[in-house]
């Protein structure tokens, strides 16, 4: 054993030259007594930061909150909804129920994973293989995607927050989702023992329902009973009075949601560098409802993200979207900067030297969170026309305006800004209505996707870890 581990004779090495260096001393005695990130904030950058912006689309109150849960996908497409919806209904505020949709996307992600395992347990796929121990990981995962979300409304369809107010499960949702994990799983081997019997269908469809029985109650215990048939009663901006009465959710989705924001118009786009740009992609087991609709990313380059992205701001539409908001992330300032901080004076390495597609492939990065885009800065260049065509504007942006759902305190703020070089960096997804997206580019969603395996990054679902404590995604 003398020989393992460290080599001393190395040890002493690297521990006399830590020692002999005194500017190591003066970090170590910060270091250890503050947050790491506060001993490399980057003060010059930290004073340049404002959310002052060129152009902001209409601004709608209040700021909203998941509070401890991982439903940042869910708000964040609420969110982008009601932008236009309280301009068509001539409001000061509103909330679309969060809650609502969350409550279906447990029962209907329930029953694809009760699908799934009986599926694979036909198959023959062991539990310790890689598929199954994925699958397992983490079934009823707060986060979600956009495609998802279509599954719910189109079926469910949406109801204000007034008429089904947040449960405190809803705003705290580890308990919840350990329940629900432990029965998916106790479910898994129940399915397993019933195949390996060759049990009849009738048999195991009893047993599902039975099982889909229990993740109803469980749900409906911790978060209540949704409403059937509602009432909405609102002032309006003139303090005028309505009502719209007899309601079912997917009645007032329809005939009221749908005309002013329609879901089934927008396209989600990609920039996942590891894989051909031009590419519709697909991953293996992503979704939340059987026979639902398919998760589809159309893969594309940053710029081309960037630029549906503004040209959808510039018209007044918010634009949901995912990225990795822990990496270079100061809280407080609400930044999203790439200097923010200085880790090479602190610790002397750079946090960068990774790009996006080695983040993705050796696990430093992927999709952790969902926001809303709703503004944006850029600089007009000048830019050569076709010959005889004169001069045009090139438009390059230069930061964006985002909209959290963390809630609005002191040191806390609503809203962050992103430096472009962070979007390029740490975005991965944008959503924009069909009418910015280019023929071409649209074309490409008739195309059979490239399958990509359930465990790849680009199956990450947004706010994956936000439910375990404070949401702070990845921080």
């Amino acid at each position: 054993m003398a020989d393992a581990g460290v080599n001393k004779a190395l040890l002493t090495k690297i521990q006399t030259a830590f020692e002999s260096d005194e500017k190591n001393l003066v970090v170590q005695n910060v270091g250890t007594q503050y947050d790491p990130l506060e001993v490399c904030l980057n003060r010059n950058v930290a004073e340049s930061v404002n959310h002052i912006y060129k152009h902001k689309v209409k601004e709608v109150k209040p700021i909203t909150n998941q509070r401890s849960s991982g439903r940042c996908w869910i708000f964040a497409f609420l969110n982008a909804i009601r932008q236009k919806f309280v301009q068509h209904f001539n409001l000061e505020d509103f909330e679309f129920s969060q809650q609502y949709l969350y409550f279906w996307d447990r029962i209907e992600r329930a029953y694809f994973f009760i699908s799934v395992y009986e599926e694979l347990a036909r198959k023959g796929e062991e539990p310790d293989g890689r598929l199954m121990m994925f699958l397992l990981s983490d079934p009823m995962n707060d986060g979600g995607q956009w495609d998802m979300l279509i599954n719910l409304v189109e079926k469910y369809g949406l109801v204000p927050k007034e008429v089904w107010p947040e449960a405190f499960t809803a705003g705290h949702t580890v308990r919840l989702r350990k329940i629900m994990n432990y029965k998916l799983r106790e479910y898994a081997v129940t399915l397993k023992e019933l195949v390996h019997k060759k049990s009849s269908d009738t048999d195991i469809s009893e047993a599902k329902t039975k099982m889909m029985s229990e993740v109803y109650r469980i749900t409906s215990l911790c978060l209540g009973t949704p409403p059937k048939l509602f009432n909405w009663e609102y002032f309006d901006k003139s303090k005028t009075y309505c009502k719209l009465t007899a309601l079912s959710p997917l009645k007032f989705y329809n005939e009221h949601v749908k005309p002013v924001y329609n879901p089934l118009d927008k396209v989600c786009l990609v920039n996942d560098p590891r894989n051909p740009f031009n590419k519709l992609l697909t991953v293996e087991y992503l979704s939340n409802m059987v026979n639902g609709r398919r998760v589809l990313y159309n893969n594309q380059s940053v710029d081309v993200l960037k630029e549906l992205a503004a040209t959808s701001l510039r018209d007044n539409e918010a634009v949901w979207f995912g990225c990795d908001v822990g990496k270079h992330f100061e809280r407080k300032l609400g930044a999203l900067h790439l200097n923010i901080h200085n880790y090479e004076l602190a610790f002397g390495l750079s946090m960068l030297t990774l790009d996006k597609a080695q983040r993705l492939v050796y696990g430093d990065s992927l999709m952790t969170h969902a926001m809303v885009f709703t503004g944006v800065s850029w600089e007009e260049m000048a830019g050569s026309m076709q010959e005889g065509e004169g001069k045009a504007q090139e438009i390059k942006t230069t930061k964006w305006r985002v909209e959290n759902s963390w809630g609005e305190e002191k040191d806390k703020p609503g809203y962050l800004m992103m430096t472009d070089d962070w979007f390029t960096e740490f975005v991965y997804e944008v959503v924009v209505d069909k009418r910015y997206v280019p023929a071409a580019v649209m074309a490409l969603l008739e195309e059979e996707p490239l399958v990509l395996p359930a465990w790849d990054p680009m199956g990450s679902l947004a706010c994956t870890s936000c439910s375990q404590g404070d949401h702070q995604c990845h921080l």
